[in-house]
């Protein structure tokens, strides 16, 4: 069973028209890299095409779908079918749960190989995501920067390491007032994977 550290400290993020909260040593650092490893082995995954602008793109990383119902999830003209969830897949869900107080369905992983892997501005805002949808994200390997920028007010940015074994939190209005990303960076880095955690009713 994966433990994560005993009542994990959250820090709310102080901007406008949001609710994030972030984790940082949510599962400690040596389960992290072991789930890490596991993640990346036994993950089936695939690299789907994404249309931008009219043209057809390999989309700049890797993705795999779990879920505990056969919902499937759509996105940028992607439909993605769920795999059943494994026995690491149930254990970080069943934490996760936990600490958010929700009931996860739909588990997205991305593997990023490097740093010209990347997610471009967008919000998880799906329809079939409902109204003020919860979101949480476990980071796993390469820390890297997630951004973050308001829809209207073109002042308000803000910048976070998302750290191994960390949990970001988002809630309420957030996706219907800010986009956020995962840039590419020229840096020789190593591989990251998160897990984004969804409720598809």
């Amino acid at each position: 069973m994966i433990r994560n550290n005993k009542k994990p400290q959250g820090f709310p993020l102080h901007l406008p028209d949001a609710d994030i909260t972030y984790y940082p040593n949510f599962i400690s650092h040596t389960e992290a890299s072991a789930i890490f490893e596991t993640l990346k082995e036994e993950t089936p995954w695939q690299q789907d095409d994404i249309k931008v602008f009219g043209k057809v793109y390999a989309q700049p990383r890797l993705t795999a779908l779990y879920g505990t119902n056969q919902k499937s999830y759509k996105y940028s003209n992607i439909e993605m079918i769920p795999h059943p969830l494994t026995t690491t897949l149930a254990n970080l869900k069943q934490l996760v749960d936990e600490t958010c107080h929700a009931d996860f369905t739909t588990l997205l992983l991305n593997y990023y190989r490097d740093g010209k892997d990347s997610n471009g501005w967008h919000a998880d805002n799906e329809k079939e995501l409902g109204n003020n949808p919860i979101i949480a994200s476990l980071s796993f390997g390469q820390e890297r920067f997630f951004h973050l920028k308001h829809r209207t007010d073109k002042t308000l940015k803000h910048k976070l390491l998302l750290q191994h074994g960390s949990l970001l939190l988002m809630k309420g209005e957030t996706q219907h007032r800010w986009l956020h990303q995962i840039p590419k960076t020229a840096k020789e880095i190593q591989g990251r994977i998160n897990i984004t955690f969804r409720i598809i009713a």
